[in-house]
Formats: C-alpha cells, sequence, structure tokens
C-alpha cells in the first residue's frame, strides 16, 4: 500500500482480500491497519462503499457476528442474502457459527 493512500482505501484493500464464504469485522480490519480503536471509522468506510462494486461490504460484520451495517444495503435482507449465498447461516441478524467463517487479516496476510 502507498503512504499517500487515504484510510477507506485502505479499508476496502483490506475488504476486497476476505475470501468467499468468510466474514471479518469492522475491528480486525482496523487493527491489521494499525488503527485499534477505529472499528467505528472501518464501518464509515464500508458505508461509502456500495458503489465500488468490487468492495464485499457484506462480509464485514461487528465483533460479535450481527449484521449492524444491513440497513446500508438496498433491501431489506440483501446482507443476509449475499451471505447465505456464500454458505454462511445467518439467524436474526446474527451470523452462526462465527469462529469457523471469521478470518482475520492479521492472522491471514
Amino acid at each position: 500500500m502507498k503512504e499517500s493512500d487515504n484510510f477507506f482505501d485502505k479499508v476496502y484493500q483490506v475488504a476486497r482480500l476476505i475470501p468467499y464464504g468468510r466474514v471479518t469485522s469492522y475491528g480486525a480490519i482496523g487493527v491489521y491497519l494499525g488503527a485499534a480503536k477505529s472499528a467505528r471509522m472501518v464501518g464509515w468506510a464500508m458505508n461509502k462503499s456500495h458503489n465500488l462494486e468490487d468492495v464485499p461490504a457484506h462480509r464485514v460484520v461487528n465483533r460479535k457476528g450481527l449484521l449492524t451495517g444491513k440497513h446500508h444495503f438496498d433491501g431489506t435482507n440483501l446482507m443476509q442474502q449475499l451471505l447465505e449465498n456464500e454458505g454462511i447461516e445467518v439467524i436474526d441478524n446474527q451470523i452462526q457459527d462465527l469462529e469457523k467463517v471469521f478470518w482475520n487479516p492479521i492472522e491471514e496476510l
């Protein structure tokens, strides 16, 4: 990553690496980028990413596996549908077996 890239661009670069069928958290991306207390800012970046078709924002959830960003997607359940299409089980806006599908960029990159 170039030093000139802004924080949102760095968030998008990490989000693009989340594998199909896996999820990560806002906080995990923040920690990976060296900004441990920036989960909220990562969330803002994801909210702004919906015009970027190559950023899989649906794969970024809160630390407990809740689909807290779902209201930023077109359609009531689009975020859940996208995750379920990748084989991730979601019940009551909660990812099931989070530890099995969680992708931690610190460990994986």
